[in-house]
């Protein structure tokens, strides 16, 4: 029995020890074999490769976790709703704004542009200011800010010593691309009280020359041989000196002394203001500080009259409603869009009132990739014209690669994620991968984007913010505000409106009732007042009645509409005039006009979109002149085969085309495409007015297919 009981035992004992080397058997190190097995199972070697790029990945995440940011405002209230019949909307950043007070300076010593730029001296404790390279290959080099201003004196003393008064009824006209002497023009001409005229190529020869002689200018400012000569060509009889940046060819001297004006040279006018060492004569917060002149769709540019408190209340309040992201000391911008236009002057007025540094493209967009690499910005301006380019390029980089297209694709919506809940960065590891090229094109330390001029499409806005990792706000506004007048805010991602009300102004909304469009829906022209609202066009009390009315409403013509959180959003424009994404300003009704000459057009009418770069028409032919060319050419058909008939279009709009070139018609004023109905335009069909005008909003919806269509197949 016990013998038994010991073989049970025995039995039991070694079982449990091949147990046991079974167990270790099972965590010993795999042979290879096992390892191919196990890769296989995972996807091979790649498999592997994934896993740990996952882990990697997770690791960086972890590392790199980013904060999201507090918006400064409820983002579904944005504005504050002033009490009242008005339905006035005013900004929630300056708390005064609901009592009809408006911001006008940030600082008590900075009322001016004058004191602006003093600010700035003191606050950068003489830093870099005014920044250039003199070629593609160079570093940038720097004017700080006490060279800076002593050369601004300098150069306002010299033109005091050449005759010019000290005082805001002297105006210095400025022909000449972004560039330190630009803003050296411009402080010195503030140092003296004296006010800015700028001049810009697309204003063209005779508008120029209009411009010099309405405002009396004696003295302009360019850069150029090729400017100076353009001025040179119908110069009025007040022009006396010409006073120029760079050389000049002997030719050109001599052409200006055959004409009665002297061309000096930049430094000449700095030596003898330095000499002269006339006092300055700093101007009153209620002096104008500059008239910039519209581009005028019909007729002559409009010379709108800035102040110097109009100015600094729209740079104050741009800075107060950018919040955490405000412009700094320690902040660097690049300038390339025009000094003449009041979107990039503001830019430049910021960074010096806070003292930050203005580096100059070297006056070709195209390189100006280049620039910013050797720049390396972290605040910029930006118009939908460049940001669409960035866009067109990349889906063009990944339209031939299902892989990136993938990534690209990926790296979008976590970016866009990241976004909505308040993410701004650049350290992601979408931002390694995808997104490198893009922001390393834009020097790669880019903070800031301030976007203005025309309409940004949503996918590009959205894949701007994406890509670029920064902060990019849109702003709304005109020449008579100074630029300002709506912009978004911190933590807003959603596009296709252009924000709140900015704190130097109010903002409503009145009745257009020949275009259906009632303030108490939420819609209508859009209406602003406050600080930033100007004084007047130069010399043309009728238009500027018409433009701002007694109460000090400014009227833009532009039509607006209230979104529920108290942003505004552009839908139309009052005037039918609109302007193109780059920035040009078409007037349909001018172009109707000329088309309609053509013999094979009954009725036209041409419509373009600030989000396109051209404009189309839909065409209605004149039926007997059509279906005689037709038999002639041994084409049958209705009128409505006739329309579909390429031959028939290539006909209509080559003939139009040429009465275009005819008129003088600008290439961006002519159609890219036309699209031909059969049957017309009347009153019964809605489509004409009782007086048998267009209603263009009406026109606009009906042909919505054929718009799209043409557009699309433009692209």
């Amino acid at each position: 029995m016990q013998k038994k009981k010991r073989q049970i035992n025995n039995q039991q004992l070694q079982q449990q020890q091949q147990n046991a080397k079974n167990k270790n058997k099972k965590y010993q190190r795999p042979r290879r074999s096992d390892m191919d097995q196990y890769l296989h199972y995972i996807g091979g070697p790649a498999g592997a490769l994934a896993l740990t790029g996952v882990a990697a990945a997770s690791a960086y995440y972890l590392v790199s976790r980013p904060t999201p940011e507090k918006p400064l405002v409820p983002l579904d209230d944005q504005s504050h709703l002033v009490p009242g019949p008005e339905l006035v909307r005013t900004s929630k950043f300056y708390k005064e704004a609901k009592d009809g007070k408006f911001v006008r300076h940030l600082f008590s010593d900075t009322k001016t542009l004058y004191d602006s730029f003093r600010r700035g001296a003191k606050e950068s404790n003489n830093g870099p200011c005014l920044g250039w390279r003199d070629g593609h290959t160079k570093p940038y080099q720097w004017l700080h800010y006490n060279e800076a201003l002593l050369r601004a004196k300098n150069f306002g003393s010299g033109l005091v010593a050449l005759g010019l008064e000290a005082n805001p009824h002297t105006f210095v006209g400025i022909y000449s691309q972004n560039c330190p002497e630009w803003v050296l023009t411009e402080q010195g001409a503030y140092c003296y009280s004296m006010v800015i005229v700028p001049l810009y190529d697309t204003l063209g020869p005779d508008a120029c020359s209009y411009i010099i002689k309405q405002a009396n200018i004696n003295i302009v400012v360019c850069e150029d041989d090729s400017k100076c000569n353009l001025l040179l060509d119908r110069p009025p009889k007040c022009l006396t000196r010409l006073i120029t940046m760079k050389e000049v060819r002997p030719a050109t001297n001599q052409r200006a002394k055959n004409r009665g004006i002297e061309i000096l040279k930049f430094e000449e006018v700095e030596r003898l203001g330095a000499a002269q060492d006339n006092k300055e004569v700093p101007p009153k917060a209620s002096d104008v500080c500059t008239i910039c002149y519209t581009s005028g769709t019909t007729g002559n540019p409009k010379g709108v009259m800035l102040s110097h408190e109009n100015v600094v209340a729209a740079v104050a309040s741009v800075i107060l409603q950018l919040g955490d992201h405000k412009i700094t000391s320690s902040d660097v911008m690049i300038s390339f869009l025009p000094l003449a236009h009041m979107l990039e002057r503001c830019c430049e007025i910021g960074i010096y009132t806070v003292g930050g540094s203005v580096g100059f493209f070297s006056g070709d967009v195209k390189r100006l990739s280049d620039d910013m690499k050797a720049l390396k910005p972290t605040v910029t301006p930006a118009v939908p014209r460049l940001l669409n380019r960035i866009f067109d390029k990349v889906q063009s980089d990944i339209s031939n690669s299902f892989i990136k297209r993938t990534l690209y694709n990926m790296a979008m919506s976590s970016k866009e994620n990241e976004i909505r809940r308040g993410i701004i960065r650049r350290n992601s590891l979408w931002d390694k991968l995808v997104f490198r090229k893009v922001q390393e094109g834009m020097g790669g330390r880019l903070r800031l984007m301030i976007v203005g001029s025309a309409p940004l499409a949503a996918n590009v806005l959205t894949f701007t913010r994406c890509a670029l990792g920064c902060l990019v706000v849109e702003g709304y506004g005109q020449t008579e505000c100074v630029a300002p007048v709506t912009l978004t805010v911190q933590g807003d991602y959603i596009p296709e409106h252009v924000g709140p009300p900015v704190a130097c102004c109010s903002v409503k909304l009145v009745d257009v009732p020949e275009m259906e469009y009632f303030a108490v829906a939420n819609q209508g022209e859009v209406c602003v007042k406050g600080t930033n609202v100007f004084q007047g066009y130069f010399m043309e009390p009728d238009k500027t009645k018409e433009t701002l009315g007694k109460d000090g409403w400014l009227h833009t013509g532009d039509i607006g509409m209230w979104l529920p959180n108290g942003t505004l959003k552009i839908i139309d424009r009052k005037k039918h005039i609109f302007k193109l994404s780059q920035g040009e300003y078409i007037v349909p009704e001018k172009i109707e006009n000329i088309y309609i000459r053509s013999q094979y057009v009954q009725q036209v009418f041409v419509h373009g979109e600030s989000l396109k770069s051209c404009i189309v028409a839909v065409i209605v032919p004149d039926v007997e002149v059509i279906k005689q060319w037709a038999t002639e050419n041994h084409i049958a058909g209705t009128l409505s085969v006739l329309c579909a008939h390429p031959e028939v279009k290539r006909l209509i709009m080559d003939d139009m085309i040429l009465w275009g070139k005819e008129a003088g018609l600008k290439s961006f004023e002519q159609v890219k495409d036309i699209y031909l109905h059969p049957d017309p335009f009347s009153v019964q069909n809605g489509l004409l007015t009782p007086t048998m005008k267009s209603k263009r909003p009406q026109l606009k919806k009906y042909f919505k297919p054929q718009i799209e269509d043409m557009y699309a197949k433009l692209i």
